[in-house]
């Protein structure tokens, strides 16, 4: 499949401003998801945003697909000055990551910052998880990462210092085998990077948000974690995009090679 612009700041007039850095942030399929809500922190603070999402992902799971999702961020983004791109990609398929980068390349520049919060997660255990849906966990989660990585790696060309790659993973795999065995993937590809590509100054962590409800959780589910929460209360996407925001700013930068709990105390 291919991947396709739906929204970019030049088409309102708005050329990319060169005087901030450029994150691109995966997986901004909806206004309350985790990855809008890193979009928004990171463009209050300074940055220019290119985000992905993939509109069949949320046409499979039980939320659905918000129309109109990427022009209501991208609005909102700009409100806070930045310049966007947004592209409609498939991350299962392994060409996609250049596509991306070549898109983004071409339309706002080179990027600064990664930051991976795309998924596939679907409910199933060691007994019911079918090949064709571990092997889709296992390319989205864990191949696109390494790719996306990859990619940024070899075209990474900001001053040195400046770079970031953060991956957003979960320990949950009772009952959800495949996401979560596949994320673990993602730590260690996200966390190899803190060394591989320390010759650049490129800093890579990954953050365990712990239970933030989207729109996924039922009942039984939201009132479990929140008694397991010392703090007595679910994450939110804006919990996890401070925490994002921190590590891409100077202040942030020894933070590196580090798997990071920010689940509010989650037993």
């Amino acid at each position: 499949m291919t991947t396709h612009t739906v929204h970019d700041g030049s088409a309102h007039g708005q050329s990319p401003s060169t005087d901030r850095p450029l994150a691109l942030i995966t997986g901004v399929g909806r206004t309350a998801g985790i990855g809008a809500g890193i979009a928004r922190r990171l463009a209050a603070s300074g940055w220019n945003i290119a985000f992905t999402y993939w509109t069949p992902y949320d046409d499979r799971m039980s939320w659905g697909s918000e129309p109109g999702a990427a022009e209501v961020i991208s609005r909102t983004l700009a409100g806070h000055g930045a310049s966007t791109t947004a592209i409609e990609a498939d991350l299962a398929d392994p060409e996609t990551p250049a596509r991306v980068f070549d898109k983004v390349e071409q339309r706002m520049g080179g990027v600064t910052a990664l930051v991976m919060s795309h998924c596939e997660s679907v409910d199933s255990g060691l007994l019911d998880t079918t090949v064709e849906s571990f092997d889709r966990h296992f390319a989205v989660n864990a191949r696109a990462t390494w790719l996306l990585i990859r990619e940024f790696g070899r075209r990474f060309a900001a001053e040195r210092g400046t770079g970031r790659i953060v991956g957003l993973t979960s320990d949950h795999t009772v009952g959800n085998l495949p996401y979560g065995a596949s994320k673990g993937a993602m730590d260690r590809i996200t966390l190899a990077a803190a060394h591989e590509l320390a010759h650049l100054g490129v800093t890579a962590n990954a953050i365990n948000p712990g239970p933030v409800d989207t729109g996924w959780m039922p009942e039984d589910v939201r009132e479990h974690c929140i008694r397991s929460t010392p703090l007595g209360r679910l994450g939110t996407p804006q919990d996890t995009a401070h925490l994002v925001d921190f590590l891409c700013s100077t202040e942030g930068q020894w933070i590196n090679g580090q798997l990071l709990m920010s689940n509010g105390g989650l037993a």
